[in-house]
């Protein structure tokens, strides 16, 4: 039995998509919102994460990193990828839009076996899920362009720690004392934040940012 922990933060969504899931008789399916997924992955250990990218929650604190850090035991692999659950962590199935690039970008950074279109059907996501859980990678066709757009991210991370947090409204000042930065040096990096992203200003590159999914 492959037990699966579904995190998507609209209760309506996830509820439905479970039910779908629980009906595969080797699917174990419990459906979490970002804000429970790690406790709910300590306790469970699931084999696979099948986890909504979209979210801003993913890329915080208690996001895809913690998340794939608590694992069952390992389903055995093929030779063509890392079981599911060996040394500890749960396979990772990201659910993206082909359209936001920053999400995928994440997913794949935290070595993502997994990623699957938000338009496939539900059988393509059993598919998913039974391929991931057994070590094997599993790319959604769909989503091939996004992955040329995602390796393509012009800002490093230092700029999008720095974007991330103009985005929810903080001063120079404030970013500057959060990242231990000068405001001179943050506002350099603004600079080159708005240049790379061909906005306006700070406001167009924050909208730009957001719409690619990259904050």
């Amino acid at each position: 039995m492959i037990r699966v922990l579904l995190v998507h933060d609209t209760y309506l969504l996830r509820t439905a998509l479970a039910f779908l899931l629980g009906r595969e008789p080797d699917l174990d399916v419990t459906s979490a919102s970002w804000q429970r997924a790690a406790d709910l992955s300590r306790s469970l250990r699931p084999h696979v994460c099948v986890v909504d990218m979209d979210s801003p929650e993913a890329g915080g604190p208690r996001g895809l990193r913690e998340l794939s850090g608590h694992g069952g035991e390992g389903h055995g692999g093929d030779g063509h990828g890392q079981a599911a659950g060996r040394e500890g962590r749960a396979a990772l199935l990201a659910l993206a839009s082909a359209g936001r690039p920053g999400p995928l970008r994440r997913a794949y950074e935290e070595k993502a076996l997994g990623y699957l279109s938000k338009n496939a059907s539900p059988d393509r996501l059993v598919e998913g899920i039974r391929h991931v859980a057994k070590g094997e990678r599993y790319i959604d066709e769909a989503l091939g362009f996004g992955f040329l757009e995602a390796a393509e991210i012009p800002l490093t991370r230092r700029e999008l720690s720095v974007l991330s947090l103009a985005a929810e409204g903080a001063s120079v000042g404030e970013i500057a004392h959060s990242l231990h930065l000068s405001n001179g040096t943050v506002r350099n990096y603004m600079a080159a934040i708005t240049r790379k992203t061909g906005a306006r200003n700070r406001v167009d590159a924050i909208r730009i940012s957001r719409g690619a999914g990259w904050v």
